[in-house]
């Protein structure tokens, strides 16, 4: 028999489902207790609250994980009404174990049932190919660290005949409704354990077999032998050779060198704090006329907004693992003068120099002051730019749209340009960046202006524009 998958039987379980022994001594310390007494990792979340206009899962793993679900389901009512349930946080907390998943669904009239869904889990062979991959490719495992899992992780592990993600008809239902299909109860826990995976590909990986404690250190065990058997591979199989040689420099101090001279050399000395705000800036406003072609008033909000940057840089220089963040991206001129504008918030005189310097109308620099506090660059690029998508990217977002919402919430949407969809009998506006992200506009004084963050979900964007906006679950639903 292959040893791909785990066969092992439970008191409640005669598929090949369910937690099993191969690997109960995962589970460590933190481990929990599987459902039939016998130990083994497990982990419990706690019941998310209710998720009105939101879509269940942001990540693509999270989105295939629900494509299993409703390609295996026979009943698309029973999701939807699984749908409904998950949205108004019934779901109770979720156990999660090898092979399982399990929480108590309430309906809508207060009655309880115990649903369980169950994956196989993957077999000892599968496991040390996964792992020897994962070897292989530090990315990879730098990316699970991240709580990320993307997509070349997947394909390669397919590669190594392991696949990871659920496909149809691997998620099975169990619940004391009786129910011998995915009834709404199991498809309400199906739609929560999606939000699980968006904050955590491990809870995937636990119920393939392995907790996150087992796997790190089983990863971290097959390093070090790699390491000793002679490097680390470069991701292509191949591993590191020391050069040998007179074209071989020495370079850094001999270790046993820097180990006696350890007990000699002081100590450094204390990185001095940060101070608690920035400096302020001089006064220019003296009895000595300033030289031709100089304004004083603005030189002295260019010197406090230096103050204010140069306090931030220093802030986010003490971080941890700031010498691993990318550079900050250098601005345009005029990109800077929406920049000050929003920053200084200065009076009308210098306001409007800036609206000059920016190369727009002083009640455009308005709305470009708004943008940038939402999002700065991306956030100035959509209010400035309209940009085509390609038909593969309007397809995705017109798709993304239509499943944003449930079918009697969705608010009724034209398109108003090449990348814009405006809210019918409201003055709202959804705008895609190129980066897939949707921003909210409203309509002030016959003008489109800013009206909150950009969002993933478009239901999300919509909902984050501020109170003025109109809450858009009232009104008629349309086709998009």
């Amino acid at each position: 028999m292959s040893d791909d998958y785990d066969f092992d039987f439970d008191d409640k379980d005669d598929h090949g489902y369910g937690a099993g022994d191969a690997d109960a001594s995962d589970g460590g310390d933190d481990g929990g207790a599987s459902g039939d007494g016998r130990r083994g990792p497990e982990r419990t979340f706690a019941a998310f609250p209710p998720a009105q206009g939101r879509g269940f899962a942001t990540s693509w793993w999270g989105r295939a994980w629900l494509k299993a679900l409703e390609d295996t389901a026979l009943d698309g009512q029973q999701l939807k009404q699984g749908r409904r349930l998950a949205r108004e946080g019934r779901v109770g907390a979720v156990s999660v174990r090898p092979g399982r998943i399990t929480a108590v669904v309430r309906d809508r009239d207060g009655t309880a049932y115990r649903s369980d869904v169950l994956l196989q889990q993957l077999g000892a062979g599968a496991w040390d190919r996964f792992l020897d991959m994962a070897v292989d490719r530090a990315g990879h495992i730098a990316a699970l660290l991240d709580r990320e899992m993307p997509p070349h992780l997947v394909e390669d592990a397919a590669g190594a005949g392991v696949e990871l993600l659920p496909g149809i008809g691997d998620l099975e239902p169990e619940c004391t409704c009786g129910t011998w299909d995915h009834c709404p109860h199991s498809g309400a826990l199906c739609y929560q354990v999606a939000r699980l995976l968006d904050e955590d590909p491990f809870v995937l990986l636990l119920m393939r077999g392995r907790d996150e404690r087992a796997l790190l250190d089983e990863l971290q065990v097959r390093s070090a032998a790699r390491a000793v058997r002679g490097g680390v591979g470069d991701g292509d199989g191949s591993a590191w050779e020391p050069a040998d040689g007179p074209e071989r420099e020495a370079r850094g101090v001999p270790a046993g060198e820097a180990f006696a001279a350890a007990g000699i050399l002081p100590p450094l000395p204390a990185a001095p704090s940060a101070p608690g705000a920035p400096g302020i800036g001089p006064s220019l406003d003296t009895d000595t006329a300033p030289a031709p072609g100089i304004d004083p008033a603005a030189l002295e909000v260019l010197a406090a907004d230096s103050a204010v940057r140069a306090h931030r840089m220093l802030l986010d220089a003490l971080l941890p693992g700031h010498e691993g963040q990318p550079l900050p991206v250098e601005l345009t001129p005029q990109q800077d003068a929406v920049r000050l504008a929003a920053d200084a918030r200065p009076e009308a005189r210098i306001g409007a120099a800036l609206a000059t310097g920016s190369g727009r109308p002083p009640g455009d620099l308005d709305a470009a002051v708004r943008a940038w506090r939402y999002g700065g660059v991306a956030a100035l690029a959509v209010l400035d730019e309209e940009w085509t998508p390609d038909p593969e990217q309007l397809a995705r977002a017109r798709a993304r749209l239509g499943e944003a919402w449930e079918a009697d919430e969705r608010p009724a949407l034209r398109a108003s340009g090449r990348a814009r969809w405006t809210v019918a009998g409201a003055d709202l506006q959804l705008r895609l960046d190129r980066n897939g992200r949707w921003w909210p506009y409203r309509k002030e004084r016959g003008r489109w202006v800013p009206a909150g963050p950009a969002d993933d979900d478009p239901a999300g964007a919509l909902a984050g524009a501020d109170d003025r906006a109109v809450d858009v679950s009232d009104m008629t639903n349309a086709a998009v």
